[in-house]
């Protein structure tokens, strides 16, 4: 689960046009047929036997999109409803690079989700195109695809609010002074609820999981593969679990990566509290770390002192929010990136430091809003409409605000740094217009090929026991674990004990005899930012 970025109303966390004029309708059919399964199932079989032949008409990527050759862009076009694959339709926008070993080392398609939800995968072609160095072998064998999944960016986007609004500062201290405050957030949660079905009611009943997954069928079969190969990343490794279990025998090789608790019991809502718990633990990683190199940031030389700085930064930027902008929500949106990936570790302590030493421009440009920034705001708010219709439609929520209440006041007392904030960012689903589903139970089907799992042991959007709970689910998978790291996005790293494995599995299908433990990668050096990796 992908969530870093500003924060935004209702108090949630930021990760669009509207869907009006997104939906065409096909003619219809004389009846659904509904034999050999569901009829979510017999759809899919129609809408990928019709995408197989139309295949995906592949040019150069409209300019805006900001994708250059090699690579190229198309469509597939899916089903709003599954169950009516002759109803309405939308078009999945995706991309492409084909592989670099020519004909003779090719393999097919290798498919990437990056999370979220409402997450863009577009930008993973780029790694064939910049040749990134992690992938270069890989990259040979496959075509990298990507793709903007239902209601995302260029895939018949949905919005929740105006953008210029949603990205408006500062909100309102994520931490509740009282119970005013909670009343103020609760009106600002059930307000943004109501502007989803407002601005995208049509599509927000489809917004879910499994079709996301039936979506990536389809796509499989436009790009002409019998079977998918995949390559999914925080939510994209549930979108992975769920399509294995959809569709068992139409995988080849499938890898997750940071791996969210696929059990029923967890998504969504006590997935969201274990990951507040996370976050704290990997947030004190991060502080004895910025402890550790005092000399460098000059912030504190004991993590109780780190501590004790973050606490005053939050209690003057509420007071005076600084350079009028930039509040507990905001600090709180830009700090999580540190307890997200240590590529930022050295980044947040040096625009945290620069503001010690009484420069606060660096804090203002990195955790302010951007309201020229329009693009960007649109992407934003459309990622944050995304993540809430999904996470909310997947499954039925509590709806009794003393649950919510309880709950996140006892994780609070362990873990600070994210719960409320959490909280508010899922709220909405509380009093969610669009009827909430069942989550898929997953599961090892007939045909199901090893499974490929990556996880950190101190990830905190992902905690680990997720990882360990799909391993037990999926028979003949195999687990690589990164000890004693954090970083969420494992195979974007360099750790050759890692990436070996990951190569020899896309070219050959290997895994191990059993699972593996490796050591952690390279600790961050201070004042030196590292790569992130792309897409």
């Amino acid at each position: 689960m992908n969530r870093t970025a500003a924060l935004g109303a209702a108090g949630t966390l930021v990760s669009g046009a509207l869907i009006a004029g997104a939906i065409a309708a096909t003619p219809a059919a004389a009846g659904e047929p509904r034999s050999g399964g569901s009829a979510e199932a017999r759809g899919v079989q129609i809408a990928a036997a019709r995408a197989a032949k139309e295949g995906i008409k592949w040019q150069e990527c409209p300019a805006a999109w900001g994708f250059k050759a090699p690579v190229q862009c198309g469509y597939v076009t899916v089903p709003v409803d599954y169950a009516k694959p002759n109803g309405r339709t939308i078009k999945i926008a995706v991309d492409r690079a084909v592989n670099t070993g020519g004909p003779q080392k090719r393999q097919g398609s290798l498919v990437y989700n990056p999370g979220g939800p409402g997450g863009s995968g577009m930008r993973f072609p780029n790694r064939i195109a910049t040749k990134s160095p992690l992938w270069l072998k890989t990259a040979q064998a496959y075509d990298f695809v990507g793709f903007d999944p239902r209601g995302v960016g260029h895939s018949a986007p949905i919005s929740c609010e105006d953008p210029q609004e949603f990205v408006k500062a500062p909100k309102a201290d994520p931490v509740p002074g009282g119970e005013a405050d909670k009343l103020a957030q609760r009106k600002l949660a059930k307000e943004y609820a109501v502007g989803c079905a407002k601005r995208s009611g049509g599509l927000l009943p489809y917004m879910t999981t499994p079709n996301t997954a039936r979506d990536l069928d389809v796509i499989r079969a436009a790009l002409g593969d019998k079977k998918l190969n995949y390559l999914g990343v925080s939510y994209g490794t549930y979108l992975g679990a769920v399509y294995a279990t959809l569709f068992p025998d139409h995988v080849r090789r499938m890898l997750v990566d940071s791996v969210v608790d696929p059990a029923r019991e967890k998504i969504w809502y006590q997935a969201n509290l274990d990951q507040d718990i996370a976050f704290e633990t990997r947030w004190g990683d991060w502080e004895k770390w910025v402890a550790k190199n005092d000399a460098t940031y000059h912030i504190g030389n004991t993590p109780q002192k780190v501590q004790a700085a973050w606490q005053k930064l939050r209690a003057t930027a509420k007071k005076n929010p600084i350079g009028g902008v930039v509040g507990p929500a905001e600090l709180t949106a830009f700090f999580q990136n540190a307890p997200y990936y240590d590529s930022s570790w050295a980044e947040v302590a040096q625009v945290w430091s620069a503001y010690v030493a009484g420069d606060s421009k660096p804090l203002i440009d990195k955790a302010g809003p951007h309201l020229a920034d329009k693009a960007g705001n649109i992407s934003a708010e459309n990622g944050n409409a995304v993540y809430t219709a999904v996470e909310c439609t997947d499954t039925k929520w509590p709806t009794n605000w003393q649950k919510w209440d309880r709950d996140n006041t006892r994780v609070d007392k362990r873990a600070p740094f994210m719960t409320w904030a959490n909280a508010w960012m899922n709220l909405p689903c509380a009093t969610w217009p669009a009827k909430q589903q069942t989550p898929v139970n997953v599961a090892t089907g007939k045909g199901l090929p090893p499974v490929l799992i990556v996880q950190s042991t101190r990830d905190a959007a992902t905690p680990y026991d997720g990882a360990v709970e799909l391993h037990k689910r999926f028979a003949g998978s195999r687990m690589i674990t990164e000890r004693g790291a954090g970083s969420h996005g494992v195979t974007g790293l360099v750790n050759a004990c890692i990436n070996n494995r990951v190569d020899a599995y896309f070219l050959e299908g290997k895994t191990d005899p059993k699972d593996v433990t490796c050591g952690p990668h390279a600790t961050p050096v201070p004042g030196k930012q590292a790569a992130k990796s792309a897409g």
